[in-house]
């Protein structure tokens, strides 16, 4: 049994996986996962787990280059944006309007669900590298 970190045997797959530039999504419970993404449900009641608890994780874990967010976060989610940036200082943020940002979910490796039941606390991770 694996003493610290990620339990999730799906999740692990999918971070273990991961190569430079691929995609991966956090999402809360209501983001429409697209037919032929790859869904890891984490989702257990609203709430939990919290968008917070997932990011934190997987931050954990990956190295990432980029985040991409709903311009609509900025104003109907700011404390989520606020940590996303404190947990990934040095990556990119692009902002597009939601409608868009649930188009680019089309092109992850997978959607992680979340329990969290706020606005627009999603975020599109772009795999960095270590070196």
């Amino acid at each position: 049994m694996k003493k610290k970190g990620i339990l999730n045997d799906r999740l692990n797959l999918l971070l273990a996986r991961l190569g430079h530039g691929d995609w991966i999504v956090v999402a809360d419970c209501g983001l429409p996962i697209p037919d032929g993404v790859w869904r890891i449900d984490l989702a257990l009641v609203p709430g939990i787990p919290s968008f917070a608890d997932v990011v934190r994780a997987v931050a954990g874990e990956i190295a990432v280059q980029k985040l991409i967010v709903a311009t609509e976060m900025r104003d109907r989610n700011s404390p989520n944006l606020k940590l996303l940036r404190e947990l990934f200082p040095s990556a990119a943020v692009e902002e597009v309007p939601h409608a868009e940002f649930k188009e680019l979910t089309k092109r992850a490796r997978a959607v992680i669900r979340t329990g969290e039941a706020t606005p627009y606390a999603n975020v599109i991770l772009e795999s960095g590298v270590i070196f």
